[in-house]
């Protein structure tokens, strides 16, 4: 590990890992603006990276490409400073794009024909990113509208919730009182981050929703999920954690994982980061990803992309080689647009890291500059 003292050198590190939060990582962009000296350093390993590249004729761009972008997620439990030189000229490419212009993104089309970018308009620009917003609806039916600004006390009996900014946090002063069931709905462009009864902690992404006890007595802590949360979960060997999906149930004993059970995705992706999960009789190890398909019932497991699939926690969207309806989808619940085809580029495949924070229109502008062509009718997002 590091031993620097340097807080923007253990905040690089940080970044590096993908454990940034969202403020973090404009904290770490805005210096890295400001400072000239160390934009030059990152420049000339980006340089370097380029040069490697081309000295090298057996590697294909497509494959240069794919190596720039995979070799990201590699780069962990390395010090800054002892990174090997193309884990060092990776990482520079990024954080150098990023410093510029707030957003890193490689697009891999494959086979595509050249089309000139298409100049993206006014309302797309308009069009902001999501941010912390919820509605609460307690056991009596009432519903309490929750934001990014909002501090406020929540009663239900013995059950007080407290709202601080984006975050709920339960707690109750009789354990044995009578417990009601709550749910935390988050709309398109909005997450929030919530505080369980019993301490464990849930971050839910656009257009999810947890349905969960206000105590849990029983001898199981069961809550719902439709949607996307990453969930770590305060151990507790007598009383097994279980988020209850449509498709299936992950039994959990202590742990970090998330959890992706849209019902407009062909798959529920269950990706554990630590700890162990149970995807119905399949046991997970971390760095582990299971995949259930929704139509036959089948799981696969296979080795997990975890930053990818934890991006959106941290602040970010991240592809590999993701087809520009997957990506399409994901702007969708983030920016709250409905995407209309008129047509749909063929063979066009994407793949890097783009801040969430960003308008919608600078996301259009990098898929439109590798082949996309889209246009904006009010918040309907027109695929050419």
């Amino acid at each position: 590990m590091s031993t620097s003292t340097d807080p923007h050198e253990k905040l690089l590190q940080r970044y590096l890992d993908g454990q940034c939060t969202p403020e973090e990582a404009a904290m770490l962009m805005e210096w890295l603006r400001q400072t000239g000296s160390h934009r030059k350093v990152l420049l000339r390993m980006q340089e370097e990276f380029h040069e490697l590249v081309a000295h090298r004729p057996e590697i294909s761009p497509e494959i240069s490409q794919r190596m720039e972008s995979r070799l990201l997620h590699s780069i962990r439990g390395t010090t800054v400073r002892r990174m090997p030189v193309y884990r060092w000229v990776a990482a520079a490419a990024v954080l150098v794009l990023l410093a510029a212009g707030g957003a890193f993104f490689l697009s891999r089309p494959a086979k595509a024909p050249q089309q000139s970018a298409q100049v993206i308009t006014r309302s797309a620009a308009d069009i902001a990113p999501g941010s912390n917003k919820a509605e609460l609806t307690l056991a009596d039916g009432s519903v309490v509208t929750l934001d990014s600004a909002g501090n406020q006390v929540i009663r239900q009996g013995e059950t007080t919730v407290r709202q601080q900014h984006g975050q709920l946090h339960y707690s109750s002063g009789d354990q044995l009182a009578a417990a009601g069931y709550n749910t935390l709905t988050v709309p398109r462009g909005g997450q929030f981050h919530i505080v369980l009864p019993d301490g464990s902690r849930v971050w839910l992404n656009s257009t999810s929703k947890l349905r969960f006890p206000t105590a849990f007595h029983e001898n199981q802590r069961i809550v719902e999920l439709e949607g996307q949360g990453y969930f770590e979960v305060n151990k507790d060997a007598q009383k097994p954690f279980i988020v209850q999906t449509r498709s299936a149930k992950v039994e959990v004993l202590g742990t970090g994982f998330d959890v992706m059970a849209y019902p407009d995705e062909k798959t529920m992706n269950t990706t554990l980061v630590e700890g162990a999960v149970k995807v119905k009789e399949v046991r997970l190890r971390p760095g582990q990803q299971a995949r259930l398909e929704h139509a036959t019932g089948t799981i696969t497991v296979a080795p997990a992309d975890v930053q990818q699939a934890i991006a959106w926690k941290t602040g970010f969207f991240e592809f590999d080689n993701a087809d520009i309806d997957d990506i399409l989808r994901q702007a969708a619940r983030w920016y709250d647009v409905e995407v209309v085809y008129k047509g749909k580029p063929k063979n066009l495949y994407f793949g890097g890291r783009i801040s969430r924070n960003l308008p919608l229109s600078e996301l259009l502008k990098m898929l439109e500059a590798n082949g996309a062509r889209f246009s904006m009718e009010g918040r309907n997002l027109i695929v050419l």
